[in-house]
């Protein structure tokens, strides 16, 4: 198992602002079980934290992040509703206060389903967008089965899921997933100046805003997570992501020929 140290995800709080940010650059900003767990835990702490008004999530100006570290995946896979990867999903899409994203490069996997339960996002004009579980022989979570075909409309969606490939910032802009499009070099400055505005304003009015924007989805999206954890654990073990995921430690395409 990877330990994350304390720069594989700096924490850094400035006025009512918390700022996380993957350090992670040299392994593409790919996400450890132990990363998770300090991710899930910041935003656990922060959401009780009365200092706290904002969280923003960052990466690189090059690379946002790569999703899961397969080997690190591979050698501790989630077990249960109690794994790292699904408390960090719990409290990113239960979080009381607005998230805003600032996402430059490559967001694979979980780093595109994450900002589905952000509230801002602003990416830079490099960033590329990828759902690609199925070629992992996996199935969608953080229930993006659920929200994307809700954000983009069912065959947009059915695209992005079943072929896994990559959309680039301005088609991101044009389905709703993003707010903004600038260059890389400004995507932080402007959600900080996001995050800022936001701290200004009443907290109580953040809080009460955000939950009735969010009515009516609570339950849905906690059930969808749920059956597509259950769904998702199940496949992991199944002969496709063993395949995927062997091809993908020996640098070769997999084949699912006979799976």
């Amino acid at each position: 198992m990877s330990n994350a140290t304390s720069t594989d995800i700096l924490s850094h709080t400035e006025g009512a602002i918390l700022t996380l940010t993957f350090n992670r650059a040299q392994k593409k900003n790919s996400i450890t079980v132990a990363m998770y767990q300090q991710l899930a835990d910041a935003l656990t702490t922060a959401s009780t934290d009365a200092a706290i008004r904002v969280v923003v999530f960052q990466g690189h100006e090059a690379i946002f992040s790569a999703g899961n570290d397969l080997g690190d995946f591979m050698n501790v896979p989630p077990a249960g509703d109690e794994s790292p990867v699904f408390q960090f999903l719990r409290a990113i899409a239960s979080f009381p206060k607005p998230i805003v994203a600032a996402v430059c490069g490559p967001a694979v996997g979980i780093g595109t389903t994450m900002l589905l339960h952000c509230d801002l996002v602003i990416a830079g004009d490099n960033a590329a967008f990828s759902m690609p579980f199925v070629n992992l022989g996996l199935c969608p979570e953080a229930a993006s089965s659920h929200l994307v075909p809700q954000m983009m409309g069912y065959h947009r969606a059915a695209e992005a899921l079943l072929l896994g490939e990559p959309f680039m910032a301005e088609a991101a802009l044009e389905v709703g997933l993003v707010n903004r499009v600038v260059p890389p070099s400004e995507a932080t400055r402007v959600a900080m100046q996001w995050a800022q505005k936001l701290a200004a304003k009443p907290i109580s009015s953040l809080i009460e805003t955000k939950r009735l924007l969010k009515r009516g989805n609570e339950s849905v999206v906690a059930e969808r997570m749920k059956e597509e954890g259950a769904s998702f654990g199940r496949m992991l073990r199944e002969p496709a992501a063993k395949e995927a995921f062997t091809a993908f430690m020996e640098r070769r395409l997999p084949d699912f020929s006979k799976v």
